[in-house]
């Protein structure tokens, strides 16, 4: 396998705008050297096959969602309070609405895991590593709520962003994305975890 890193970032990205596009079934490395732009069969020089190719484009789908460390730091500055966790949450919506062909490609790959046994494998474990991550920096940093608020809001938000990504008129005043998070993180955790205003 060629070790290109530039072109394998290239191809995958193109397959993420495909799988995005087209969903699971248009994903083919033909369609992935013609988004590409690059000579027919290119990609077979970067992918075993298929299955290679979708664990690998789900790595990269998460380097591309990832939020900027400097970006991190500098919202981390703030006290530890619900009000960061509302502007966290809605980072969150901003990096997806950024990126919305990433958003749109792990959710292929989602349902594709349910027909691939080893992508089921791969997903499950790579999310399961990520939401157990996610529990373990919300304690590090001193954020407040206890492990099952973050299980709860994790859930919640996935269900906010399946919406807003794919059928966004539905979230409409009163229930838009703002005032939905707004009434989510204090409901979720709680009205007795204290405030710094209070």
């Amino acid at each position: 396998m060629r070790q290109n890193t530039e072109r394998r970032a290239a191809l995958l990205d193109a397959a993420i705008e495909v799988l995005a596009r087209e969903g699971s079934r248009g994903l083919t490395l033909r369609a992935v050297d013609k988004e590409a732009a690059v000579p027919t069969g290119t990609a077979s020089n970067y992918f075993a096959h298929r299955g290679d190719m979708l664990t690998q484009v789900m790595r990269r789908t998460r380097e591309r969602l990832t939020p900027d460390e400097a970006a991190v730091a500098e919202r981390m500055s703030a006290p530890r309070t619900l009000a960061l966790e509302v502007e966290l949450m809605h980072d969150v919506v901003d990096r997806m609405r950024a990126d919305r062909s990433s958003y749109l490609a792990m959710m292929e790959l989602r349902l594709e895991a349910t027909r691939r046994p080893e992508l089921y494998e791969e997903l499950t474990g790579f999310l399961r590593d990520e939401f157990n991550g996610l529990i373990a920096y919300h304690n590090e940093i001193g954020m407040p709520g206890d492990d099952m608020g973050v299980a709860l809001l994790y859930l919640a938000m996935t269900g906010l962003l399946v919406d807003e990504m794919t059928l966004p008129d539905i979230l409409r005043a009163p229930y838009d994305v703002d005032r939905l998070i707004a009434a989510m993180v204090p409901r979720v955790f709680g009205d007795s975890v204290p405030d710094a205003d209070e």
